[in-house]
C-alpha cells in the first residue's frame, strides 16, 4: 500500500475512530513458549483473522476489521494463564497454535472498549527467551525480519511481527493470499544481521515503522516483511 498506517507524521488515519486488535498469549509459569515460536504464532494469528470469512464481506467481524484498518493498525498483546486463559477463550476469537505457543486473536475493539475479561490482563513484562538459537529460515519461506537495532519485550515484538505479516498480506494478490492460506500461513521470524538489515530496509519490501505509542521511539523501523511473492525485480 502507498500509505503506511505506522507513519508518524499527521495523517487522515488519525482522524478516524481508533481501534485495536487484541491478542492474548498463553503464558503458563511452568512451560512458557519460546520467544520465536510466540512471535511466529502471533503473526500467523493476525493473518488467520484477516482471512477469516467473519472478517470479510458481510461477516460479523467485517465492519470492525474495516474500521480498524482505516485507522492506525494498533495491536496489543496481553498475557494470560490458567483461569484467565479459559475466560479469554470463551470470548469470540480464534486460537492459533505454534510449536508450543498458543495465541488467541480477537476482532478489533475501540481503544477504550476492551471486554472486561481482556482489559484486566497484563501487558507489560511479557518476557520470553529462545533456549536455542533459531535455525536458518527456509529460503522459500516468508520471513519477518526483526531489527537488530531495536530492543523490545516479547509482547511488543509479537505485535510488530503481526504488523509485518499484515503489510505483506496487503501487498499480495488474491491468488498469492490464497496460496499462503492453503500453506497454513507458514512463515519464519528471525532477527537480521546488521549488514543484512541495511539491505532489507532499502530493498523496497514492506517495512514497519512504529508509531511510538509504547516502548520505542516513533518512526523506528522494526520489521521487514520478506515474502517470496514480493521479491519482484
Amino acid at each position: 500500500m502507498s500509505e503506511s498506517p505506522f507513519q508518524t507524521e499527521p495523517n487522515p488515519r488519525d482522524e478516524a475512530p481508533q481501534f485495536v486488535l487484541p491478542l492474548v498469549v498463553r503464558l503458563e509459569r511452568a512451560e512458557p513458549p519460546a520467544r520465536t515460536d510466540a512471535l511466529e504464532t502471533a503473526a500467523r494469528a493476525v493473518l488467520v483473522l484477516l482471512s477469516d470469512e467473519r472478517s470479510t464481506g458481510d461477516g460479523e467481524w467485517a465492519e470492525a476489521v474495516r474500521d480498524w484498518q482505516d485507522a492506525r493498525i494498533r495491536k496489543v498483546v496481553r498475557r494470560a494463564r490458567g483461569a484467565e486463559w479459559r475466560r479469554a477463550g470463551a470470548l469470540p476469537g480464534i486460537t492459533v497454535t505454534g510449536k508450543a505457543a498458543e495465541v488467541r486473536v480477537f476482532p478489533p475493539v475501540p481503544l477504550d472498549g476492551w471486554p472486561k475479561e481482556l482489559a484486566k490482563l497484563q501487558v507489560s513484562g511479557t518476557e520470553l527467551d529462545d533456549p536455542q538459537a533459531p535455525a536458518e529460515a527456509d529460503p522459500g519461506l516468508p520471513v519477518l525480519w526483526m531489527s537488530p537495532e531495536v530492543q523490545m519485550s516479547a509482547g511488543k515484538a509479537m505485535a510488530q511481527a503481526g504488523h509485518g505479516a499484515q503489510l505483506a498480506w496487503w501487498e499480495l494478490s488474491p491468488q498469492e493470499r490464497a496460496a499462503w492460506r492453503a500453506a497454513g500461513f507458514a512463515l519464519a521470524v528471525r532477527t537480521a544481521r546488521p549488514e543484512r538489515w541495511r539491505e532489507l530496509t532499502a530493498s523496497g519490501l514492506p517495512v514497519v515503522r512504529d508509531a511510538g505509542f509504547t516502548e520505542i521511539a516513533p518512526g523506528s523501523c522494526t520489521v521487514v516483511a520478506d515474502h517470496p511473492a514480493l521479491r519482484r525485480p
